[in-house]
């Protein structure tokens, strides 16, 4: 076997994969030449200063922004610029940091709109989300509109999870929410994972989301920085002094 064989055969295997991509908006380039990976059942965190083109890795991934250049694979599948309402269909969700719930619906009407491609099997699903998450379950009739920042970020992760989906995006779970609130958030992301499905979370927590994640990436500039597991970039002092706050921040 040639090792673009050997390169091709590992792609295929993995959850999701992004080569070589460069994007961006109107004539602004945002990534360059950007490569990373997300293999099943694994939680990858992605951290880095703001303006580094965090956010638009997710929204490249996703659909909303059509790469330039390059490729994104799931499960050895060209998904490259597919529109995110067939991407939903294929086993990808996203969680967007701002407008992420309709206010204005119950939280059992939010779960139901998650659920609208679907052709059947959804009272089943939804059920079983209440059971995993029951602060929805008790509160299902309540508008979402009426619940804590936490307990938002939590719907919002619920009804990604309707389609049940194999990959999830998330972008900044914890922004926004109080100290007390964020441990909980990041337990919820881990319940997520365990239920099976593959995470790229974007996290300006940074040592937080390492913390929870299997592997993380740096990116800086558009482009990938650092690449390691999560506790071996918590203990690069590199990536500390310039990323994670140095010795002040622990």
């Amino acid at each position: 076997m040639s090792a673009e064989d050997t390169v091709t055969e590992a792609r295929a295997k993995r959850a999701l994969d992004v080569s070589g991509v460069d994007s961006g908006y109107g004539e602004a380039q945002v990534l360059h030449d950007l490569n990373l990976h997300l293999e099943r059942g694994e939680i990858v965190c992605l951290i880095g200063p703001n303006g580094a083109g965090k956010s638009t890795v997710l929204k490249t991934i996703f659909g909303l922004l059509k790469p330039w250049e390059g490729s994104v694979t799931l499960d050895g599948k060209d998904i490259t610029g597919t529109d995110p309402e067939d991407l939903v269909r294929m086993g990808v969700g996203y969680v967007p940091q701002v407008d992420n719930v309709f206010g204005s619906l119950t939280i059992d009407e939010n779960l139901r709109m998650g659920g609208v491609a679907r052709s059947s099997g959804i009272e089943e699903v939804i059920s079983e989300l209440y059971e995993r998450f029951p602060i929805l379950r008790d509160k299902r009739e309540a508008k979402a509109r009426t619940l804590s920042g936490g307990q938002r970020q939590v719907l919002a992760f619920a009804r990604a999870l309707v389609m049940e989906p194999d990959v999830l995006l998330i972008d900044e779970p914890s922004a926004g929410l109080a100290p007390s609130i964020v441990e909980d958030v990041f337990e919820d992301v881990q319940t997520v994972n365990e239920l099976g499905t593959a995470i790229l979370m974007v996290e300006q927590n940074a040592r937080e989301g390492l913390a929870i994640s299997d592997r993380g990436y740096v990116l800086d500039q558009g482009s990938v920085a650092y690449e390691d597991d999560a506790d071996d970039l918590l203990d690069n002092p590199e990536v500390s002094q310039l990323y994670l706050g140095g010795a002040d921040y622990e």
